[in-house]
């Protein structure tokens, strides 16, 4: 059984999933109006896609940004996220310039988690590691796969690997071509669930993976991600819609 960890009070990894939300925006009135907007749905953590915002090459920037955000969700775990173009974000960005971005960020203290690209970041992604927890910030390590979803054994060791590389939340997202691709993400998930050392996210994408992110918890992932406006991937539904389906499935 993984571990539960908590953040801001939150417990990840025991109860029903836990909701998470996309901040989308490129001003940062945008993005700090778009939390402002979330006060009092039911999210349970806040995901600022910074690879959305116009200014993210400027540090000093997105850190005013945090901070904002900071201010206007003082109880809600965040998550920071700069998604690389590969892996679906807005913009490129060099493994150098985001290893430097993270960094600053969880120096800041003002993030509770942040995503690392364990494969897109390359050799680079151990060192992000190492930044952040020295900063002693959590670390959610994500793989998407936009193209297809592999087979359950390799979703299995992609999630082992973040394992090992010492994320402390393990995300994967895949992107299904039909139904039984749903079903090999879902079981890959369980399986991983069964062994795992920490709370994992696993996510088949597209309006045919959705069943994935209602049953999150019954088949071993801790957090799933809901739409409180613009969607950060495809298949994410309304946050309140999806927050009533999971209490149905665990209090039927």
């Amino acid at each position: 059984m993984s571990k539960v960890i908590t953040v801001r009070g939150l417990e990840i990894g025991s109860g029903m999933p836990k909701i998470v939300a996309p901040l989308m925006g490129a001003s940062p009135t945008e993005i700090v109006d778009g939390a402002k907007n979330l006060v009092g749905l039911s999210v349970d953590v806040v995901e600022w896609r910074a690879d959305h915002f116009a200014d993210i090459c400027d540090t000093p920037s997105v850190l005013d940004v945090l901070a904002d955000l900071r201010a206007a969700l003082p109880h809600t775990p965040l998550l920071f996220t700069c998604r690389g173009k590969q892996e679906g974000g807005d913009k490129e960005i060099s493994a150098a310039d985001y290893t430097a971005l993270n960094k600053a960020v969880a120096e800041s203290g003002l993030a509770d988690l942040i995503d690392v690209e364990i494969f897109s970041a390359g050799a680079m992604a151990r060192q992000n590691i190492a930044n952040i927890h020295a900063a002693q910030v959590l670390v959610v390590g994500s793989h998407h796969d936009f193209l297809r979803t592999p087979p359950a054994a390799e979703i299995v060791a992609r999630l082992q690997m973040m394992q090992d590389m010492g994320a402390d939340i393990l995300k994967i997202a895949v992107m299904p071509a039909k139904a039984a691709d749903v079903l090999t993400l879902l079981s890959a998930a369980l399986e991983m669930s069964q062994n795992a050392k920490q709370p994992l996210c696993a996510i088949s994408m597209s309006g045919l993976g959705t069943i994935s992110r209602l049953a999150a918890g019954i088949f071993g992932s801790a957090l799933t991600f809901g739409a409180a406006g613009t969607p950060s991937a495809p298949g994410q539904i309304p946050v309140e819609q999806l927050a009533k389906t999971i209490f149905l499935m665990h209090n039927a």
